[in-house]
């Protein structure tokens, strides 16, 4: 069976368990340890808060210092109300594309890490390959940060971690990191041709949501190299409020993100954004003593730095022959990597641009370019 064939049917397999990030990971993670575990592999997984998700990782090969991390995330975002023209749990192939949810964000890139294990068993490994598989990447790289810190203190420090993002096999150095905040806004209701005798939580959660697109046009300002768009940029994703148009809303809440290269940016918008909450917090308590403004942190992911001269970049570029610099505006776990001392890079099979759409799809090319980039990776690491 050819390489592309065995990698499918893993594909296969791993669209067909529905990972929404909503939904628990462990009937995928349970499969994934029991295949591991046929061939005497022992894995660890590592449990959310409530038990009902996991991260799993393994190692394959000797247990010495010096192996690379193949990093992914088991969890897809969700299918509801796109108009799919397949099955999106059904992997289905139409001419030279493989549609499916995760086709190419990334469950093909973690298909093609279990698709070699056997290879990888068979070779000489001098060094070994680590499987690192995560839960909730996709709602802010929640899971990955309690299994990078037992990879650094459990096991054999490794040189390098390769992030499995679809890149279309090419080598990206560097991501910008994101936080994302909920804000919840609590007035007092009253009937709206009396104003003055209420506080409408939307009226005054308009004033920070006004201050997130004010920020996000001056930052426009602001150019980093190789990065697209180049400026940080806020965005407002989700607004909830209000029980009819004549009363003055209660409760009004929005979610937003801030996408940032560098750290000191991010800490100086999210600063400006908190004493603006905090002023408006004291004049809704002025009028409302029971309401006010809270906002809540729901993520906050380290951005990749450039490092040209890293055994992560090394390595990607022997085996890619890609000796271009690239910069990605999404945040991935290559930065969470990086800030535990574990230089990283993003390469996988795929295009970010049928990332999260309806008929997400990856070309069979894709699948092919990504098992020749894993058998160089086996025959360097035995050498």
């Amino acid at each position: 069976m050819s390489d592309v064939a065995r990698t499918l049917e893993f594909l296969t397999r791993l669209i067909a368990f529905d990972t929404t990030s909503r939904n628990s990971n462990l009937a995928l993670i349970d499969w994934m340890e029991a295949f591991l575990a046929e061939r005497g592999i022992a894995s660890r997984r590592v449990f959310n808060a409530d038990g009902a998700k996991a991260n799993l990782y393994a190692l394959i090969g000797p247990s010495v210092e010096g192996g690379i991390v193949l990093s992914g995330h088991t969890d897809v975002v969700p299918v509801d109300g796109q108009p799919w023209t397949s099955n999106p749990w059904v992997l289905t192939q139409r001419g030279d594309k493989l549609y499916g949810r995760g086709a190419a964000d990334m469950k093909s890139f973690l298909a093609l890490a279990l698709a070699h294990v056997d290879e990888a068993l068979k070779a000489n490994l001098k060094r070994p390959i680590i499987l690192a598989f995560s839960y909730d990447e996709e709602i802010g790289c929640l899971g990955a940060p309690s299994m990078i810190s037992e990879i650094v203190r459990d096991m054999p420090r490794p040189a390098a971690v390769i992030v499995g993002e679809p890149t279309s096999m090419r080598v990206v150095s560097a991501h910008k990191g994101v936080r994302s905040f909920i804000v919840e806004v609590t007035g007092r209701e009253a009937h709206s041709s009396l104003p003055d005798t209420g506080v409408s939580a939307i009226m005054e959660a308009l004033k920070l949501m006004t201050l997130v697109a004010e920020m996000g046009q001056q930052a426009r300002a602001i150019s980093h190299a190789h990065f697209h768009p180049a400026a940080p940029t806020m965005t407002i994703g989700r607004v909830e409020g209000g029980t009819a148009a004549n009363i003055l809303a209660r409760k009004c809440s929005f979610v937003w993100d801030l996408r940032t290269v560098e750290v000191a940016e991010a800490d100086a918008i999210e600063a400006r954004f908190r004493a603006a909450a905090d002023v408006l917090d004291g004049e809704i308590k002025q009028r409302a003593p029971e309401g006010g403004v809270s906002i809540t942190r729901r993520s906050n992911t380290a951005g990749l730095a450039l490092e040209r001269d890293s055994a992560a970049e090394q390595i990607a570029r022997a085996l890619t022959g890609d000796n271009e610099t690239r910069a990605v505006a999404y945040a991935a776990e290559a930065g969470l990597f990086q800030r535990a001392g574990i230089p990283a890079i993003i390469c996988g099979p795929g295009s970010i641009e049928q990332a999260h759409q309806p008929d997400e799809w990856i070309e069979l090319a894709q699948i092919a370019e990504g098992a020749a980039f894993i058998r160089k990776l086996i025959a360097r690491l035995s050498v």
